[in-house]
């Protein structure tokens, strides 16, 4: 065999990966091959594979007779959008998808690339967790891994997709990234399974019930995205993409849009409600003001009285923190506190703009919420947005009570342009819990008590629960019509394109995790 022969044959061996058998039953499952996985992420023609001939070392358990090109993840770096990214699929034909030392040393040094070259990089993982057969080997791979997922994190953005099984120590690496992805069916994530929790709790749990993609997406708020199939996740890691710089030094890329940035809709005069009790939809507003009516939501399914999300205006990339009126009535409770918290960071990070929708009655009231940490998990939210030198603008639609309108990306944090719609409520509480307060022993003595609270909550609301106390204090700067807010936010964009803020120097802050 001359070598060029033989350089062909094990390239060939090594895109066989572990038979075609095991790559059959791969799609008998409804997935992707780890190489169908890269073809489909990058731009076609575009993926250049990085240690495809590499091989482990493992001379234990017969282990050394089981020799496969490639060991089970195939890493490189190609286009995304027309944009460099670098990428690992793990291979689950190939001994399970299993970590062992040289499958963990192809990984890092894609990651180690992405950071040198201010690249994002995407993991997509299937893997069975630890190869047993190298022991503690593979275990220092995942740490390794666990190493420069936090170095990179804040420089280039990470994403990780779920598209088969992810157990054990291998959950840690997705759990630091940027954004989660899982298939729905096929994947799932948990440090131990099913058969340890019988054992050690005596539950009865599915795999699916205990860690499945719905699980995460709407009870533990560990991945952000859940979809239907891999090219459904493929596809939406791209599109999320779109909105992101590859790094911490770069601005977001903008996208030319046809929609002009003064366009006004006489519907959002009616949006809010007479009644401040009647909840409305807050994504009603926000596809309204986006370019093309777009908004990318994150962590649908999650905490669901916070929106999280991105949009474009006037072509530009924007993060979107909203709270939402028809779920809790947009209270604050712990996970929406999380939630929101995470997604301020991470834009602040990579230099996407910040625009704010509230409508927040306060917090959410209760032993739950107490005994949970309410203080230490709001403070989250009020520290990412203090902390966060992006520009930032707030839009105040009606309700901004007590201490959530301070944390709400509130003046007093820095924040560029506060608007308010005239329907704002601006005061330490809503004016029913005020006038209980302020007037209890004058209604007490009237005549006709009921008629005298009526009175004092109409006078309460018309004096201090208005946005213009707020706007003769400068707290908040204009008082805007509805309509007008996307040539508004757009026209703030504009004046904040060379935004430099910065924080005092320091190693890093203590946000109260």
């Amino acid at each position: 065999m001359n070598p060029v022969e033989r350089l062909r044959e094990r390239e060939r061996l090594a895109e066989l990966g572990g038979g075609e058998a095991r790559l059959q039953k791969q799609h008998e499952q409804g997935k992707l091959t780890a190489r169908e996985r890269m073809t489909r992420l990058f731009d076609p023609g575009t993926f250049e594979e990085v240690d495809k001939l590499v091989t482990h070392r493992c001379q234990d358990f017969g282990m050394e007779q089981q020799i496969v090109p490639g060991d089970g993840v195939v890493t490189g770096h190609g286009r995304i959008n027309g944009r460099v990214a670098y990428a690992f699929a793990q291979d689950f034909t190939v001994f399970g998808g299993s970590l062992s030392e040289t499958n963990a040393a192809k990984i890092c040094k894609v990651m180690d690339m992405a950071v040198r070259n201010g690249a994002p990089v995407i993991g997509l993982n299937d893997s069975g967790g630890a190869r047993i057969q190298e022991g503690v080997v593979s275990l220092g791979g995942y740490s390794d891994i666990f190493l420069r997922n936090t170095l990179a994190s804040g420089v280039v953005p990470q994403i990780s997709a779920i598209m088969g099984p992810c157990a054990g120590g291998a959950v840690y690496s997705p759990a630091i990234t940027d954004f989660i992805v899982m298939v729905k069916q096929t994947s799932y994530m948990f440090v131990t399974g099913p058969d340890v929790i019988k054992t050690v709790t005596h539950e009865d749990v599915t795999k699916e019930d205990l860690g499945g993609a719905m699980t995460h997406n709407e009870k533990s708020g560990v991945a952000h995205f859940a979809v239907e199939d891999d090219a459904e996740c493929l596809a939406l890691i791209r599109e999320l993409l779109s909105f992101m710089p590859g790094n911490n030094l770069d601005d977001p890329p903008r996208k030319p849009t046809d929609d002009p940035a003064d366009r006004e809709d006489e519907s959002l005069d009616s949006l809010v409600p007479a009644s401040p009790n009647q909840p409305y939809d807050m994504l009603d507003l926000i596809h309204t003001i986006a370019d093309d009516g777009y908004f990318l939501e994150v962590h649908q399914h999650y905490a669901r009285n916070m929106l999280v999300g991105f949009a474009r205006l006037g072509g530009r990339p924007v993060g979107i923190v909203a709270n939402q009126p028809a779920y809790l009535a947009g209270t604050l409770d712990i996970n929406a506190s999380v939630k929101g918290a995470r997604f301020v960071r991470f834009c602040d990070a990579f230099n996407i703009p910040l625009i704010t929708f509230e409508d927040v009655p306060g917090f959410l009231p209760g032993t739950v919420q107490e005994y949970g940490g309410i203080i230490r998990h709001g403070a989250k939210l009020l520290y990412a947005f203090a902390e966060a030198t992006v520009p930032k603008i707030t839009v105040i639609t009606r309700k901004a009570y007590g201490g959530a309108y301070c944390v709400m990306a509130s003046k007093h944090l820095r924040t560029d342009f506060n608007f308010a719609w005239p329907s704002a409520e601006i005061a330490v509480m809503g004016a029913e819990g005020a006038v209980n307060i302020l007037y209890k022993r004058e209604i007490e003595k009237a005549t006709d008590p009921a008629a005298m609270r009526a009175q004092k909550i109409a006078e309460f609301r018309e004096r201090f629960a208005s946005p213009y106390v707020a706007a003769e204090r400068g707290y908040v700067d204009e008082v805007i019509l509805p309509r007008t807010t996307r040539a508004k936010l757009v026209w703030a964009l504009a004046t904040l394109d060379h935004k430099r803020d910065k924080n005092p120097p320091k190693k890093h802050g203590n946000i109260p995790l």
